[in-house]
């Protein structure tokens, strides 16, 4: 890349450092296929998301992997789009629903073999990806484009939560497994700037989430003037600290529980209000 080029790249800087997402996602696909496999026929029935069932959801899963290979793998372009003054999310929605109807045709056991197929292709996609490249919009981080480093993180995230609905469905626990829930957090975690775009604060002011727990970690977002960041340097004494266990935190940043829920369960340190705003984050299209 020559120096014309570079000037032309978004800084993201702002995001935090890179997540290299790349590595999880054919284990997440192995686990994937393990847990639809290990179903009993009448989980597949049960309600794994409001509206949807475990097999619409496993379907939903499917139209990802096709959308994301037809998309950025083939360059096909072909497919449905907004409708007018249709609003992302609702496009969103509409069509994901619209999927989920067509397949319900489709066996659990077809949807299953089918899901191996075309994720272990998902999986390669991804280990191939260039991480700085630009790629689709993280709506919920406020980017767009975001860099592929991001948009991938995005997806490993999809596909893990939708995998732990899916064992919810079932009667099994969170996985545990630190591997993947620590890059989730981490990347569910780089909606706090966007999250805190409309509260006012001095310049330096500091918001620190704590994560307890298998995959946990800290982040610090920080008031830069007009926006805030995840790049700025700690300070000794942050003006609002908030603490979460993973499972909140996750069920949190996924809406399975509300931030008023999530901000009872935390231990809050300084700036209740200020705590209370970053108890509003939302990773997902909501």
């Amino acid at each position: 890349m020559d120096d014309a080029q570079a000037a032309d790249v978004p800084s993201h800087s702002w995001l935090g450092a890179p997540i290299d997402a790349r590595p999880l996602f054919a284990p997440e696909q192995a686990a994937l296929m393990t847990t639809l496999r290990g179903l009993a026929p009448a989980d597949w029935a049960e309600e794994a998301v409001p509206g949807w069932t475990v097999r619409d959801l496993a379907a939903h899963l499917l139209g990802d992997f096709y959308g994301r290979l037809a998309r950025d793998r083939d360059g096909h372009r072909t497919g449905p789009s907004p409708a007018p003054d249709e609003t992302l999310q609702a496009f969103i929605h509409r069509s994901n629903q619209e999927w989920v109807d067509a397949q319900r045709r489709v066996s659990p056991a077809a949807l299953t073999e089918t899901l191996d197929l075309v994720g272990g292709q998902v999986a390669r996609y991804f280990q191939a990806a260039e991480p700085g490249a630009p790629s689709l919009g993280v709506s919920w981080a406020g980017v767009d484009p975001a860099p592929m480093w991001l948009d991938s993180a995005r997806d490993l995230t999809e596909f893990w939560t939708h995998r732990q609905q899916i064992r919810h469905a079932a009667g099994q626990g969170t996985d545990p497994d630190p591997r993947f829930l620590s890059v989730v957090l981490d990347t569910f975690m780089r909606a706090l700037p966007h999250t805190l775009r409309e509260i006012t604060a001095p310049v330096g002011t500091q918001v620190r989430v704590r994560v307890d727990g298998p995959g946990g970690g800290h982040w610090a977002v920080t008031a830069t003037g007009p926006s805030w960041s995840l790049a700025e340097p700690t300070v000794e004494r942050p003006a609002a600290l908030v603490e979460l266990d993973t499972e909140t935190a996750w069920r949190l940043c996924t809406r399975g529980i509300q931030p008023d829920t999530a901000l009872a369960r935390a231990r809050v340190d300084g700036d209740r209000e200020l705590a209370g705003a970053a108890c509003r984050i939302v990773s997902i299209i909501y």
